[in-house]
């Protein structure tokens, strides 16, 4: 498969220690493929779905204990603690390896050792990185292969370079005879996600859920890739992609971040509701963006399909989405309905009798739980998307236009409003955040800062990361092509506590007022806070009972109350935290007080 000597050694220092009963290299084939699921339905782990409603779909249930990602079980383990920052959790490099080399030791006992090559970003392009994930789960190979380009091709390409190693295991050997579980993975307290960001290694243990153990995605795509990226001058965010068009088949490329259940992949999947424009998906989580020679900042999708949240995504609140995952889609977590299809709340349509839960039993409408786990996934190949855009696998990239940021915030916040420059923008990046209910999270009710939807993937100090963020302004080639910073809150509530904007498609309205302000539209008014759409300049052609001046209305002592809350998130950083956002911050508070 490869002469890379770098690798064949590293490969032959796991299996050394792992001690796998065999060891299979990934070559990403149709017919490879096919038998890993053959094998996952034979031994009990997989359902295939049925073929008439779920074409080339299947179905995992994973252990109750295995059900998201475990915060509190992630570490970025750099040399120094400081360096990992406030928002972390570090463990020293040395004492962290020590400790998972003791129980990776003889941990893939019975069990085949996959090596799976993979590129995230299209392949041969400048902005991709390949890495090589280690593993002892079909479950891992099968999803990687959908959301990552993975398999020989990937060897290619890679030749003797170097490459970002990840190993990973469930962390559950086999005794000789020993029955595997249907979803084998270690107990929380020996479950461990590691980085190491000065080395730009991965090791994971214990865990065979996606975020956990798909080690390109959240771990190399963006822990690690952030601290690479902040090396080397470019990003890696936690971002979508979107192309939009308008009536006159102009196109520009936005990237938008939100927190998570802040619709991101309903924006990146759009269907407009006002006629002419058109929105294209290049990707629905994550952004890296280099400068091209024209001195525009490109970005690609590292990955190739989308590893989607099921629960309350139907053909109402996402149509493109629902498609997606209409076949060759791996189900993990919802219910299973006795007819061989899937099924979760918010689906659209009421439970089949008989569905079977996440947790594999009956579905009784008087227990009061649910049919699908409320983080229930749908891995699908990205070019099954209606809405895909012709160059999402550009090479490339795509040029972005516009960066928006955002988050559930019922007050304050206008519905949409422009940055005076770039550090205004990193401002304000730095200071997005979202509303919790402590009934919903068990945290205390308010709001919960999460930069550039950021906080649980930065693979550094944030303070660090916000001056990365200044310094890509700083050294841009040309800082006239930029993309302009915005920020957007679909989630403003009026006195009753009934959301004001429709969302949704109706976003769109807001989309186009943004391309306008790129084409150099008066339709903003200067305020305190940054460029504030003006009073009938959102197209609000067709939909009704929408106080738009209650949407764009900046209340002055809310903004200053806001200003505290800022000051208390900003504090958590220190001396690292940089000056010019120091600086923002009292210019923002000087413009309030005065108008």
């Amino acid at each position: 498969m490869t002469k890379n000597e770098k690798l064949l050694e590293w490969v032959k220092e796991w299996e050394e220690l792992c001690q796998p009963e065999a060891i299979h290299w990934c070559d990403g084939s149709e017919e490879e493929n096919q038998l890993l699921l053959d094998a996952v339905v034979k031994n009990g782990s997989a359902i295939r779905l049925n073929e008439n409603k779920r074409p080339g779909s299947y179905y995992f249930q994973s252990d109750p204990s295995d059900v998201a990602r475990v915060e509190d079980r992630t570490y970025i383990c750099s040399i120094n603690k400081e360096d990992a920052g406030p928002t972390n959790n570090w463990k020293d490099p040395n004492e962290m390896k020590e400790t998972l080399r003791s129980l990776y030791k003889g941990c893939m006992k019975g069990r085949t050792m996959y090596i799976i090559p993979f590129s995230m970003g299209p392949l041969g392009s400048k902005i991709s990185h390949i890495g090589v994930e280690i593993t002892d789960s079909i479950y891992v190979v099968i999803n990687m292969r959908a959301v990552t380009r993975m398999g020989k091709a990937v060897l290619d390409v890679l030749g003797n370079d170097d490459f970002v190693p990840c190993v990973h295991s469930v962390g559950a050997p086999l005794q000789p005879g020993e029955k595997d579980r249907k979803w084998p993975c270690a107990p929380m307290e020996k479950k461990y996600i590691a980085h190491f960001p000065e080395t730009n290694e991965i090791w994971s243990f214990g865990s065979g859920y996606g975020g956990n153990a798909l080690l390109g995605k959240k771990c190399f795509a963006l822990r690690i890739a952030s601290y690479m990226a902040k090396n080397e001058g470019w990003l890696a965010e936690h971002m979508l992609i979107m192309g939009i068009t308008n009536p006159k088949g102009v196109k520009k490329y936005f990237a938008a971040a939100f927190p998570s259940a802040c619709g991101k992949t309903n924006l990146a999947m759009l269907i407009p509701t006002i006629p002419g424009w058109k929105v294209e998906c290049v990707g629905d989580d994550i952004a890296w963006m280099k400068f091209g020679k024209d001195g525009r900042l490109y970005a690609i999708n590292p990955e190739a399909g989308f590893f989607g949240v099921a629960p309350h995504t139907s053909m109402k609140t996402n149509p493109n989405a629902m498609l997606s995952c209409s076949e060759n889609t791996i189900f993990t977590n919802t219910g299973l309905t006795p007819d061989g299809d899937v099924y979760w709340e918010g689906i659209g349509y009421d439970v089949p009798a008989g569905t079977i839960t996440w947790t594999n039993e009956v579905y009784d409408p008087a227990s009061g739980k649910p049919v699908a786990h409320p983080n229930a996934r749908f891995t699908a190949p990205a070019k099954q998307c209606p809405v895909i855009d012709s160059d999402w696998e550009n090479p490339d990239g795509v040029p972005i236009s516009a960066i928006l940021f955002g988050g559930r915030r019922p007050d304050t916040l206008p519905l949409v409003y422009e940055s005076f420059d770039w550090n205004h923008g990193v401002f304000i990046g730095s200071t997005a955040g979202s509303e919790v209910t402590a009934a919903a999270i068990g945290l205390k009710a308010g709001i919960r800062r999460d930069p550039f939807a950021m906080l649980p993937f930065c693979g550094y100090h944030m303070g660090d990361y916000f001056r990365h963020w200044i310094s890509i302004g700083e050294n841009a080639p040309d800082k006239s092509k930029l993309p302009r910073l915005f920020n957007v809150n679909w989630f403003r509530k009026n006195a009753e506590g009934k959301y004001i904007w429709p969302g949704y498609g109706d976003n769109v309205r807001v989309l186009k007022w943004i391309f306008e302000r790129l084409d150099g539209a008066p339709i903003a008014d200067k305020t305190p806070i940054g460029f504030v759409s003006k009073e009938g300049t959102i197209d609000l052609q067709g939909l009704e009972n929408v106080d738009i001046k209650d949407i764009i209305k900046i209340d002055k002592n809310k903004w200053l109350a806001e200003l505290e809350l800022i000051k208390t998130h900003y504090n958590v950083f220190g001396d690292r935290l940089p000056s010019e956002l120091r600086r923002q911050f009292a210019e923002l508070e000087k413009r309030l007080n005065n108008a």
